[in-house]
């Protein structure tokens, strides 16, 4: 038989893949739009529902980043609305294992699964820089080489207590239930003793997802989560990502299908293949105004561009030495910013780009462009030959960009086999294949 395709579906945040300049953007705060997104998704069949989330806007000079100026909702309160409107749709949130206390954020996601009847995930972020810390008590004080330390141990803690709950014997004489809810941790991190609020839920962990591609990512995701959100997309690259993730699970006492791997992908369908490219320029254009690239630009150049005409050719300067980023609040993507603006130039050069074309060349495509039919084939291929478990797809449009892919290419991968046509179980837990 063949393999399962695993779907998410990812709420379009404040990056550049979302394009709110078009006509039929809606709003990313209004309860409306998450409803939307993911009733589309509960109807396609999708195994869960992913919301990112900053602790901070993002800042540029020293300003609110452009695409962050329409707010940053709360994961869970959003997550718990959500779950009065779905019926088997996983439920999976961001949150930040280095500012959360163990106690709070296991028992909000242990809610959350009550709540849901047995369909909350965590996805496990990190943060290591002052800049986020400023927004809690604690400042940036930890340092990088801490942050996958702790947590490690964090959901080590989280189970800790989820596992507080166990069968309800109680005391003959008393009546009391004397040992249920008792948790004593005691570790680097963390010192936590006491009882834990909250039953046993229906999936008795929630799904733990985890993100980093750094090596202490990856060995943190192969330690401790059930599936992994990965960047990898172009075939061999996730091959070989799936190869060497899955490899260090037996080190673990755990087997390949115990870590599902699910990488980010964009999408762009159209009636032909050259009525697809064509839609798929169209909308990098959209993705990469002139304020996006010149706003892009500096972040490997590190100075104030705010002069130059994105029409025009880069800037004769030199990128800015060691001193501090002029952006705050965003992973940094490009480590060596001489080396990326020689490479640059050298492409810019060779095919007399401007600024705008330039970024919108070097900065990604869409994941997945053609027809209905070679969509389906392209991403069962993705799946059929290990070069993951399946994706989070990540619309350009909020939030009605899922709607064409549920209306013409999930009836065809449930002609294939590959996709459920019915729910047939009722936990995220078993929509996944997960103890």
């Amino acid at each position: 038989m063949p393999r399962q395709i695993i779907l998410a579906a990812h709420f379009p945040g404040v990056n550049n893949t979302t394009v709110w300049s078009d006509p039929a953007a809606g709003s990313q705060i209004e309860f409306s739009s998450f409803a939307h997104l993911a009733r589309t998704a509960e109807r396609g069949r999708f195994d869960f529902f992913f919301l990112a989330e900053g602790l901070r806007l993002r800042e540029q000079r020293g300003l609110i980043h452009d695409l962050d100026v329409v707010g940053r909702p709360d994961t869970l309160t959003v997550l718990a609305g959500l779950a009065a409107v779905t019926t088997h749709l996983g439920l999976a949130g961001t949150l930040n294992a280095t500012f959360h206390e163990p106690y709070e954020l296991a028992r909000q996601l242990a809610t959350l699964d009550h709540l849901s009847g047995g369909r909350a995930a965590w996805n496990v972020v990190t943060s290591s820089g002052p800049f986020f810390g400023e927004n809690f008590r604690r400042g940036g004080f930890l340092d990088h080489a801490d942050r996958y330390r702790r947590a490690g141990e964090f959901i080590d803690t989280a189970r800790e207590l989820w596992d507080s709950w166990g069968p309800l014997h109680p005391d003959r004489d008393t009546g009391y239930f004397a040992d249920t809810g008792s948790f004593a941790h005691t570790g680097p991190q963390f010192t936590v003793s006491g009882r834990f609020g909250v039953p046993r839920s229906p999936q008795g962990h929630p799904v733990i997802l985890q993100a980093g591609d750094s090596e202490g990512g990856r060995e943190l995701a192969a330690a401790k989560a059930d599936a992994i959100f990965s960047r990898h997309h172009e075939i061999e690259d996730a091959r070989a990502f799936y190869r060497d993730v899955k490899a260090r699970l037996p080190r673990h006492g755990r087997t390949p299908d115990s870590l599902k791997i699910i990488p980010g992908v964009s999408f762009v369908l159209g009636a032909t293949e050259a009525d697809a490219q064509e839609r798929a320029h169209h909308i990098r254009r959209q993705q990469v105004s002139p304020q996006t690239a010149i706003l892009l630009l500096e972040q490997v150049w590190n100075r104030d561009l705010s002069g130059y005409d994105a029409e025009g050719p880069l800037p004769e300067m030199e990128p800015a030495g060691d001193e501090e980023s002029i952006i705050q609040g965003r992973a940094g993507q490009f480590p060596d910013r001489f080396a990326t603006a020689r490479e640059w130039r050298a492409r810019a050069g060779q095919k007399n780009l401007s600024i705008r074309e330039l970024i919108i060349e070097v900065t990604g495509r869409q994941s997945f462009v053609g027809t209905p039919a070679r969509v389906a084939a392209e991403l069962n291929e993705y799946v059929q030959t290990d070069a993951c478990d399946g994706f989070i797809l990540v619309p350009h449009l909020t939030p009605g960009g899922l709607d064409e892919f549920v209306d013409t290419v999930v009836p065809l991968l449930q002609e294939r086999g590959v996709l459920r046509s019915e729910y047939t179980t009722s936990t995220l837990r078993g929509h996944l294949g997960l103890a």
